[in-house]
């Protein structure tokens, strides 16, 4: 079912196994945004790791997927499951532009129009103060009520959510991979002239995989502003949108677990070397560097090569 193969579906109840038993040994907040993280960085993953496009520029739906989700919840007082949807919707909206304005550019070229184009919309929230708070941000954002009724101001109320919309952003994930639409996306991948020469539009194909990122970025970004009660620039910001990568490449690229595992070990780093202040990014840097010289496939893609799994 869902593509699953007999590794990854034991790999699928181990991980589900930890997410349901995390909140009670682990902080519940730390937790709920490595999630938000990896269900971003599984957006990343489709356009790095299976279609071979990198972009710089998805901090920019997943910025705007928390001030939508942010706006909605505190000044149009909608439900948070509301927020959310409408923060993915608005995240692909942009991922369907700026993917039209991108996706006819290759290597390099592609990612410095994906990161021109995050700017104009950094440049937008620096702006409209009305609607993002400028440098201040949306703060104070409250759970509310899921579906007007099931309150979510407890962490672990907010948690369970959290882990749905996850597990539903993860299997559809994997079908995507493992669907025949993946398949030509990969082949895509791998020998994109050729995949012209059997009849494919390829630039169809990576616009929707362009957009379901967005997608993606937009819902977790949603789920981060309800988290973490704020939406701010930094979720808009350069910085974002590289971190995202380093997840992806330290987890994996081209895994299916790599940018969760990569997420975790992001998200775990900024909280425990917090009192490290501006070297935990020298130390991000370097552990980096580490990946890209001994596990050139990722933590995950390591894995899987010496199990022979495919993970």
């Amino acid at each position: 079912m869902f593509g699953f193969t007999r590794a990854q579906a034991i790999g699928f109840v181990v991980m589900l196994v930890v997410l349901i038993i995390a909140p009670f040994i682990a902080y519940p907040i730390f937790v709920m945004q490595v999630m938000c993280f990896a269900l971003f960085a599984m957006g990343a993953n489709l356009l790095m790791g299976y279609t071979g496009l990198l972009s710089l520029g998805q901090a920019a739906y997943f910025g705007m997927g928390g001030y939508i989700a942010g706006y909605s919840v505190q000044t149009l007082h909608l439900t948070p499951e509301v927020g959310i949807l409408l923060g993915g919707l608005v995240g692909g909206a942009i991922g369907v532009v700026f993917g039209w304005l991108s996706i006819r550019r290759q290597t390099i070229y592609f990612a410095m129009v994906t990161l021109a184009l995050a700017q104009l919309v950094e440049f937008f929230a620096v702006q409209d103060t009305s609607f993002t708070g400028g440098e201040n941000g949306i703060q104070n954002i409250h759970r509310g009520r899921l579906f007007g009724a099931l309150p979510l101001g407890h962490d672990l109320q907010m948690y369970w959510l959290v882990l749905a919309v996850f597990l539903i952003g993860f299997i559809f994930v994997h079908r995507v991979i493992h669907s025949p639409f993946g398949q030509v996306v990969k082949a895509i991948r791998e020998n994109e002239n050729r995949a012209i020469s059997l009849g494919y539009k390829v630039e169809q194909y990576k616009w929707i995989i362009f957009i379901l990122a967005a997608v993606l970025a937009g819902v977790a970004g949603a789920m981060k502003a309800l988290v973490m009660g704020i939406a701010t620039l930094s979720d808009v910001s350069n910085s974002t949108s590289g971190i995202v990568v380093l997840m992806v490449l330290v987890g994996g690229i081209g895994t299916v677990y790599g940018p969760l595992i990569g997420a975790a070990i992001i998200i775990a780093m900024q909280y425990y070397l917090a009192g490290f202040s501006d070297w935990v990014t020298v130390i991000q840097g370097v552990i980096f560097i580490a990946c890209v010289l001994a596990f050139r496939r990722g933590i995950i893609g390591e894995l899987g090569a010496k199990l022979k799994l495919s993970l």
